[in-house]
Parts: C-alpha cells; sequence; structure tokens
C-alpha cells in the first residue's frame, strides 16, 4: 500500500507537469503516448486503491455524471464587473488617468501613476477556487454575487491546473476567462459541418467563439463540454487566506505563472497616461493577428496600496477601466446578394446591406465568398445577419440570428439561377470544375471584368515580354477606354501614350518598340500569353510541341488534348472550353491581325530528330550579350535540347557570359565544354 501511494503521487507530479509544459507553455518534453502510458497506469493504481484517488488527480479530469442542474455559489469576494470606456480614442486613456490622479489628489508635477496593462478577452469569467493549492471548486460571474457551480467542466479544460505548484494557502480564488482560440473555434465548425454533411441530426455549426465557450461552461453533461476546445487566462484573485499578496498587480500575474497558471504575454507595466495610449495602439495592430479574440485592453493601477485607497464607486474599481476597440461584429439586414466578377474571372456572393457601423468604419457591402458558404450559412435575402469587420479584413457575413429570420425570407441561395449560368459583365458562360467551391467567368479575355489581369499576364517577361507595361499603365489605358481587347495595344500611338499621367515621350516609345519587338514570338509563348487556365508555361510549350500549329490546336478536342504530355482531363477541358468561345477566338484573330507572328511546324509534332540539339544538355550561366537567360532557354528547348540548373559530367555544354559564377569553375574541373553566345548560335545552326 505504502509503495502504490508513492507511486500515485509520484505519477500525479509528473502527469501535472507535463499537462502544464505541454498545454500552458507548449513545450511538451515527452511524446503523447509516452503521457498516455503513465496515465494508464495511474488509472490501474487508483482502481485498486480507490481512496489514493485525489482532487488534483489528472484522472480526475475525467467527465463525470450528467447534472441536473447547477448548484448556486455564493462569491465570498464579490465578482465586480469594471467600467468600459467607449471612447476608442486616445482621450479614452487620457480621461482614465486623469481621473485617477484626481481622486489621488496629485498634483499637475507629480510623477506619472504606474499602471498594470492587459487584454481585455471576449470569454467567460471563471473564479476559480484553491484550497491548500488544489482545485476544489470553479463557478460562473453570475450577478457578482452569486454564480454557478460548473467544477464538472471546468476539470475539462487541460490548461487550469488541478494543483498549484508550491501553493498550500489555506484559500486562494484565482479569477480568469474561459475563452477559445478562433483556431479551436475554425476546427470544431469544420468537424460539425462534416457531421451535417453525412446527415447526422441536431447537429449544427456555431456562431461565434465567445458564444461557444460561454454554452460549453454553462453545459449540464461534461461529456458535451469536454468536446470543445475551450482555454483559460488567470488575471486576479478573489478570497484569499493565508497567502501573502505583492505589493503590484503586475507582481501577481508573474506569480501566477511560476504556479502553473496561464497568463496571456500581452500584459505590460507603464507610466501614466501616454503609457497607457502607446500599449493601446500596440495592442490594437496586434489585434487581428493574435489567436483569440478581444475586444479591448484593461488599465489597472499596478500599486495594491494604491488601488485599496481608490476604493469603488458604484460597485466599480475606481483603479481600473476596460478601454474598448471598435466592435468588429454588429447585427444588420441583408438587403440583396450580388455577384462580383474578379481580375481572374472568379465570381463571389456579395452581401448588400442595410448600412451599420463596425470595426470603426460604416459598412454596406460583405463577402460571402462562394456559394457553398452562403449555402452553409443559409444567408437569405431579408434575414438579419451579423457582419463583421477586423482591421483591414473584407467584412464578410458570419451567420444568420435564425430567431430574426421574417416568413416572407428569400430562397436559398443558388448562384447559376441567379446568373442563368452566364457572366453578369460579358455574359459569358459560367463554370465551376468538380471538386472547386468558386465559379468563374470563362471570357478571359473578353470579360471586362477580368481585362487588366489579362493584359498584366499578356505582357508578362514570360509571355509577350512587352517592356515597360506595368500595373499603372494598364490601369489608365483601360480605365481612359484606348485598350478595350489585347489587339488594342498593338494601335497605340505616340500622341496618346504621351497624354497619359507621368509618360514622357522617350517611355513611350520605348513602350511602343517594346510592343512592336513582342509580335515576334513563338507559339508556346503565345498560347501561354492567353492566360488559359491551368495552362502555364511547361504546358503551353508541351501544346506547342505536340501540335506544331494554333490551328491545329483551335481545332483539337478533349480527347486529341488528352494525348499531350501531362494534360489531364481538367486541363484539357479548360483548354476546349476556351476556344469554344467565339470571343476568344476573335480576339486571337484580332491579335494575328495585328502583326503578332511566330514560326509554325503543321504536322511536325514529331520531328525532333532532324533539330540541332536534340540529346543535348546545356547549362546557362553568366549575362550573355544579345540573350537574355530566357530568349537562350527557348532557342535552346527549341532546338531540341535541354537547359539544367546545375553541371554535371552528364552536361555537354556550359554556355558562358559575363560575371560567370561557381557552373564555369566546376564545367572546368569536370571538363565540359565552355562556349560562348556565338558558340551556341553556331550550335543552333
Amino acid at each position: 500500500m505504502s509503495t502504490a501511494a508513492a507511486r500515485a503521487k509520484q505519477l500525479r507530479e509528473v502527469l501535472n507537469r507535463h499537462a502544464h509544459l505541454y498545454y500552458v507553455l507548449d513545450q511538451p518534453e515527452i511524446p503523447d503516448a509516452e503521457y498516455d502510458k503513465l496515465f494508464q497506469e495511474l488509472q490501474s493504481i487508483e482502481a485498486v486503491h480507490p481512496e489514493l484517488r485525489t482532487a488534483d488527480s489528472p484522472t480526475q479530469r475525467v467527465i463525470g455524471a450528467l447534472l441536473e442542474g447547477f448548484k448556486p455559489v455564493r462569491h465570498t469576494v464579490p465578482m465586480l464587473s469594471i467600467r468600459t470606456e467607449t471612447d476608442t480614442e486616445a482621450a479614452g486613456a487620457e480621461n482614465f488617468d486623469a481621473r485617477v490622479r484626481r481622486e489621488l489628489e496629485l498634483d499637475t508635477d507629480a510623477p506619472p501613476v504606474e499602471y498594470a496593462c492587459e487584454l481585455k478577452f471576449d470569454g467567460l469569467a471563471i473564479n476559480l477556487r484553491y484550497e491548500h493549492g488544489i482545485l476544489v471548486q470553479a463557478a460562473t460571474r453570475g450577478d457578482g454575487e452569486t454564480g454557478e457551480d460548473v467544477t464538472q467542466n471546468i476539470r475539462t479544460i487541460k490548461q487550469i491546473p488541478l494543483r498549484l505548484l508550491n501553493v498550500d494557502a489555506a484559500v486562494l480564488e484565482v479569477r480568469g476567462e474561459v475563452y477559445m482560440r478562433r483556431d479551436d473555434f475554425e476546427r470544431l465548425n469544420e468537424s460539425q459541418r462534416a457531421l451535417i454533411a453525412s446527415g447526422a441530426k441536431n447537429e449544427k455549426t456555431f456562431v461565434n467563439p465567445r458564444n461557444t465557450a460561454a454554452g460549453a461552461v454553462r453545459q449540464l453533461d461534461p461529456a458535451v463540454a469536454a468536446k470543445k476546445p475551450l482555454s483559460f487566462f488567470a488575471y486576479g484573485v478573489g478570497d484569499v487566506q493565508g497567502w501573502s499578496m505583492p505589493a503590484k498587480h503586475s507582481a501577481m500575474l508573474n506569480q501566477f505563472e511560476t504556479m502553473g497558471l496561464p497568463v496571456a504575454k500581452q500584459r505590460a507595466v507603464v507610466q501614466g497616461a501616454q503609457g497607457l495610449i502607446e500599449y493601446y495602439r500596440d495592442i490594437g495592430t496586434q489585434r487581428d493577428s493574435l489567436p483569440f479574440d478581444i475586444d479591448g485592453v484593461v488599465y489597472k493601477v499596478n500599486s495594491l496600496a494604491l488601488q485599496k485607497r481608490l476604493g469603488f464607486v458604484s460597485r466599480e474599481p475606481r483603479w481600473a477601466v476596460a478601454h474598448k476597440y471598435p466592435a468588429q461584429e454588429q447585427m444588420t439586414r441583408l438587403l440583396d446578394i450580388d455577384i462580383q466578377v474578379g481580375r481572374t474571372g472568379k465570381l463571389t456572393p456579395v452581401a448588400k446591406l442595410e448600412p451599420v457601423f463596425v470595426g470603426g468604419t460604416t459598412v454596406s457591402n460583405a463577402t460571402l465568398h462562394n456559394e457553398d458558404e452562403a449555402r452553409r450559412k443559409d444567408v437569405r435575402v431579408g434575414d438579419t445577419i451579423i457582419v463583421r469587420r477586423a482591421g483591414d479584413v473584407i467584412p464578410e457575413v458570419v451567420s444568420v440570428v435564425m430567431e430574426r429570420r421574417p416568413s416572407n425570407v428569400g430562397e436559398a441561395f443558388d448562384l447559376y439561377k441567379k446568373l442563368n449560368g452566364k457572366c453578369p459583365v460579358c455574359n459569358s458562360a459560367i463554370a465551376r470544375e468538380a471538386g472547386e467551391a468558386d465559379w468563374r467567368c470563362t471570357g478571359g479575355l473578353y470579360c471586362a471584368a477580368q481585362r487588366k489581369q489579362a493584359i498584366l499576364h499578356f505582357a508578362g517577361r514570360r509571355a509577350m515580354d512587352v517592356e515597360g507595361l506595368g500595373d499603372k499603365l494598364v490601369d489608365q489605358l483601360v480605365d481612359g477606354g484606348s485598350v478595350k481587347t489585347l489587339a488594342d495595344l498593338y494601335q497605340l500611338d505616340l500622341s496618346q501614350l504621351t497624354a497619359l499621367e507621368r509618360m514622357g515621350e522617350k517611355s513611350a516609345q520605348n513602350l511602343l518598340d517594346g510592343l512592336t519587338k513582342s509580335k515576334h514570338t513563338t507559339l508556346a509563348r503565345f498560347i501561354y500569353s492567353l492566360g488559359i487556365r491551368h495552362v502555364g508555361e511547361a504546358t503551353a510549350k508541351d501544346l506547342a510541341k505536340h501540335f506544331g500549329s494554333l490551328t491545329a490546336l483551335l481545332q483539337a478536342n478533349e480527347a486529341q488534348l488528352l494525348v499531350v504530355n501531362d494534360v489531364g482531363p481538367v486541363v484539357a477541358k479548360s483548354i476546349h472550353m476556351f476556344f469554344q468561345q467565339p470571343h476568344n477566338c476573335e480576339i486571337v484573330d484580332k491579335l494575328r491581325a495585328a502583326g503578332v507572328q511566330w514560326q509554325e511546324h503543321t504536322g511536325a509534332a514529331n520531328d525532333d530528330s532532324s533539330k540541332p540539339l536534340v540529346g543535348k544538355t546545356l547549362v546557362l550561366t553568366g549575362s550573355l550579350p544579345t540573350l537574355s537567360r530566357d530568349q537562350a532557354k527557348e532557342l535552346i528547348e527549341a532546338a531540341g535540347g535541354k537547359v539544367s540548373g546545375s553541371v554535371s559530367k552528364k552536361t555537354d555544354f556550359v554556355v558562358a557570359g559575363e560575371e560567370a559564377g561557381s557552373k564555369l569553375q566546376k564545367a572546368q574541373e569536370l571538363g565540359v565544354k565552355v562556349i560562348d553566345e556565338s558558340g551556341l548560335r553556331k550550335l543552333l545552326k
């Protein structure tokens, strides 16, 4: 018996230590399997000797029986709320400091007051009662005087220690916030969506982390509560008997950490109003990147002696205040759902809202992301919805307030039906690939919404390589109506370009020269420049090599496209659909009429054997006199050769230019033949 008792005590200490390392510090020292092995050993000992089962045993986190209701708990020290400062500017901090200085009767030249600053969590306040270091009770705030006993549910939160380290005080009540991390909330909802999709009844997704955490804590069935991934931060004390309180609030939080309690790292000790303002602004910039929700920060006079001197007014402490940030969620009414066409052709449903002030600005539009998301949330015109705007993130519809749904609400959202299968901008067909969430417009080259993106892709270095045609210039050309299709680029003249903002005559002439130069290209580059979905550089080269001519590619059906190297069903369908759109073919014809040309090899898909560099591997290094790296690569590949990024014994030639680096040295060491640009051109002949 004595051996079992000693071993049980040792196991409790070891398991509690590793739970703290894992759940609080995120610094696990042993694998999960080893922890489970020790846990099972402790369970076995307690099964044989139930009298060894203690309140601080990790086995006591195991779910208890279903409760009939919560027992009331009268707080020895009331859990009072603190005053909220709703002025979201610097004045909110200045007002609090001015009140504190006035109550303390400090002269204007007196030193600044020292404050402890911490986060205002968006969760549920909890009082943890430890007796001789062991957790014996957990209670909600309730009305401040009386809360509810939720000990069974709180025991399932692994961040909360069942025994405090090195604490044997008769009573130490720790107060803090139960909350749910955003990533845990998303994972929880993901599993809920899977259950709903599988046909499970009475399942639903959750609205937000705060409500979900609060609901879990007040769940009568501990088995249900245990499935909710809850977390905890400590921030204060209640009843204290037999524990020596430190002189400052910040020191108390530091001591909490040594006891094994989780305390938020985003806290600070500052001096005066300016220190409060800086903390408020600093946390404001971090707010959206925090792994949990906050709705403000809390300022507390750091000295506990000064706190006692300041006292309370109307059951609120004079020595503390919550300084709020602009609300990130608000309720409003959904007036309609529009469809927005993005630069890449993606169709996004956009909620048109009754204007509402949220996240520091008035919002009248919010994204619904895609059709599947709108259906999952069951968003309908006429609904009251919750809209969220955090920082610079696009406002989004979070959920529907079902209890406010009117009887005449609109039907379930159907994007294809709403648009009659046509793009709202260009009337092209819309399509959605298997397994994809987004519908897309198929009129890439023709669609006005995609025009700027199409032009930028067309002019890109690896496509038609039009030097000087960047984002700002494309904006001016499209917005001014000078360019409506790709072919219009080749109709631009000097007077049109010099009339543009910040466009001198030299820059304008350089662009015109770049456009003229781009007319002479390769079939692979031209195919790639069209921006066909799923067709990258490599696929464009394979298509050019296989079909030999644009005409053959235009006439190919999906079965013929599938024969091409690395072209699967999705890519084949995308290429075929692109060339089935009359306006896409029309733009291709206009580009050819504008003088864009390349050498075609009709019927020569498999004539590689006659090319001069078939079977040869070349490596490029340094700067060549007249050819760019990409141009040289294209010439080599067109001649049947392969370009490698590294030199080996299998390399046939290293083409070296100015400032050739280690590749040249490696070639000389291996005896690989080194040539310059003129040598390359001789090989190409």
